[in-house]
């Protein structure tokens, strides 16, 4: 079958064996799958992102030496059944969390795994309990949007944000803006969004922004930041603080959030920095803010945002800016590098 593979460093394009699925596997097709920010992360970062893992003993452990196929925001259609599976037959059309249970009785992060090959390859082994079924009227491949969209409603659901408490997203990439979404779902109010790319502020409206910022017009990074907080200010109806979200993930954010933020924020930290950085404590002591770290999602997030893309409650539409082949994965990675280009990229293995 044919894979993008991350190979020393460089995304290339390979034939590798079929998968043959074992007990308590599934085989499906790749209908869609989504290119993750940390997938990008991965081309420059692997060999840190596999070191911070194993320190914290956290499950993206691979060996960065050798072949990746990625790939974890899946919508699958299953083609065969392994030993042992009942419940799942072939022809169901799925969102799948991007897991599969191994020989040994453990389990594999597809797009992070050496022996499992993600969702750029035109097919994976899955774990049978990982399908969700897309509901009627979703278009399939809107709904490998299932997974990042779960990533932006964990945040908001791990913040302690409440209806009608004002929030300010910094970042409107694919997480910010599936926070964004998240908070509107929830019923945040105001939610200000800031970014410097025009088509992504103009996206973090649709997604259900009151108010977005342009920090480029700013003089510096904290006069840039100071525009959420002064909309914050002007439009929210009370004095609660609001929830501040950082979903750039670059070096100084988290600082300067810590020295922007008004007193008494919570900032919720979804972007992921692969560089050390530095913050100033005494912010945040002296302004009591709270921190709080976030990852992933929860089983119930995740079907709880399939059908938020199916009810239209999320425009998952409006997010996918192309679709490509496997044999285009390299450039749309090099593509998705400009933020003006492109939001989310789906690779369609039989779509072109």
């Amino acid at each position: 079958m044919k894979a993008a593979v991350l190979r020393a460093g460089a995304m290339v394009i390979d034939q590798l064996d079929e998968p043959v699925p074992g007990p308590g596997q599934v085989l499906a097709a790749t209908v869609a799958c989504g290119i993750c920010g940390s997938d990008l992360h991965t081309v420059d970062h692997a060999h840190e992102l596999v070191a911070i893992s194993q320190e914290v003993d956290g499950a993206m452990v691979f060996d960065p030496d050798q072949d990746l196929v990625m790939g974890h925001e899946l919508a699958v259609e299953v083609l065969e059944v392994g030993p042992g599976v009942t419940g799942v037959k072939p022809g169901l059309t799925a969102a799948a969390m991007p897991a599969v249970p191994t020989a040994d009785g453990g389990r594999a992060v597809l797009g992070y795994d050496n022996q499992y090959p993600g969702g750029y390859a035109e097919r994976v082994l899955v774990d049978p309990m990982a399908h969700i079924p897309v509901p009627n009227g979703l278009d399939p491949t809107i709904a490998a949007l299932t997974e990042p969209m779960a990533v932006g409603l964990h945040a908001v659901n791990q913040s302690s944000i409440t209806r009608g408490q004002a929030a300010i997203v910094v970042g409107a990439g694919p997480v910010g803006l599936a926070v964004i979404a998240a908070l509107a779902i929830a019923g945040a109010e105001p939610i200000i969004a800031s970014d410097l790319s025009p088509r992504r502020r103009d996206l973090a409206a649709r997604m259900g922004a009151h108010v977005v910022v342009d920090p480029g017009t700013a003089t510096d990074r904290r006069a840039g930041f100071a525009l959420s907080t002064e909309a914050w200010a002007a439009s929210a109806p009370n004095p609660t603080p609001p929830v501040v979200f950082e979903a750039v993930g670059v070096p100084g954010m988290l600082d300067l959030a810590m020295s922007g933020a008004p007193s008494g924020s919570e900032l919720v930290i979804v972007g992921v920095c692969m560089a050390p950085d530095q913050i100033r404590p005494a912010f945040g002591i002296m302004k009591r803010l709270s921190l709080r770290f976030v990852l992933g999602w929860t089983p119930e997030e995740f079907v709880a945002s399939l059908h938020h893309l199916a009810d239209g409650r999320i425009d998952g539409r409006a997010l996918v800016t192309d679709e490509v082949p496997i044999d285009r994965v390299p450039e749309a990675f090099a593509a998705l590098g400009d933020p003006d280009d492109h939001i989310k990229i789906l690779v369609t293995p039989d779509r072109r």
